[in-house]
């Protein structure tokens, strides 16, 4: 359904309806559950901002280079977001960064190489433009991780994400807009429609507040190092619903992936339960 919404409507378009929908269901749900949807002057602006940067900049630069690489480059290339995501939260003092973290995501990194060139048909020579961009995409989505942390010490996960993805639509608002007129409105099928209302609740909307929950448990790195999973998952999935072959590599690339990110997210269960009872405690 996903698929036949983004070839129907303009990429941008979609991304601005998708963000434009999940924000509005957020903010609406956040006025339910904690009675105000205000956020402190002093702190719209940063928020804004990152959203702009989560959600704006990188739908539009993930959208325009997938114009001009393949799909599976494409994936390896914005695997590398929990590498970047390592990095960035040792910088912004969000995460701490341990050589068990390093070494588990450069390990799922390998193993994201391993799962796209034991594809078929999936070669990397791709344009230097459309990896420039989508490298770039991947370094918006680690600093929305990194900087968004340290706001969850004050704010809610739904809170946090519902105001985030304003400042994301004010981005795409202008260029969004501008690629409308391209769509045929008239002829945009039912089933393009049901994939964008689907897109904008679940992996748009409470998709991402249950990540931001996640990361105030347990750290933006352990929890983007699932990332990795996804060219892995995206495989297996194509296999059961699209008859589509899987190649022993690829296999093989997806239990490297799975190595890495155990070691990543490696935590003792005493220590889990120490953090969750501290965030239901505060």
């Amino acid at each position: 359904m996903v698929k036949a919404a983004n070839q129907e409507i303009p990429p941008v378009t979609f991304a601005l309806l998708r963000f434009g929908s999940a924000a509005g269901v957020l903010l609406a749900l956040l006025r339910w559950r904690e009675g105000s949807i205000r956020m402190p002057l002093g702190q719209v602006g940063p928020i804004l901002a990152l959203g702009a940067i989560g959600f704006g900049g990188y739908q539009v630069l993930w959208a325009t280079a997938l114009q001009s690489i393949p799909a599976g480059d494409s994936a390896f290339l914005i695997a590398t977001t929990p590498v970047l995501t390592a990095l960035l939260a040792a910088w912004a003092g969000s995460d701490t960064l341990t050589a068990r973290k390093l070494v588990g995501a450069v390990i799922s990194f390998l193993g994201v190489g391993i799962v796209v060139a034991g594809g078929p048909g999936l070669g990397l020579a791709a344009s230097l433009i459309g990896d420039g961009l989508t490298l770039a995409a991947a370094v918006c989505w680690a600093v929305y991780t990194s900087w968004g942390a340290p706001i969850l010490a004050t704010h809610s996960p739904l809170r946090t994400t519902a105001w985030a993805m304003v400042g994301g639509c004010l981005i795409l608002l202008p260029l969004g807009l501008a690629q409308a007129p391209g769509a045929d409105w008239g002829a945009v099928s039912v089933g393009a429609w049901a994939g964008l209302a689907y897109s904008a609740v679940l992996p748009a909307g409470l998709a991402n507040v249950v990540v931001f929950h996640a990361i105030r448990l347990l750290g933006p790195t352990r929890i983007t190092a699932l990332q990795f999973l996804v060219p892995f998952i995206a495989v297996l999935m194509g296999a059961a619903f699209l008859s589509e072959p899987v190649q022993p590599a690829q296999l093989a690339g997806g239990a490297v992936i799975v190595l890495g990110v155990a070691i990543t997210r490696a935590v003792t269960v005493g220590g889990l339960a120490t953090r969750i009872r501290g965030r239901w405690l505060a």
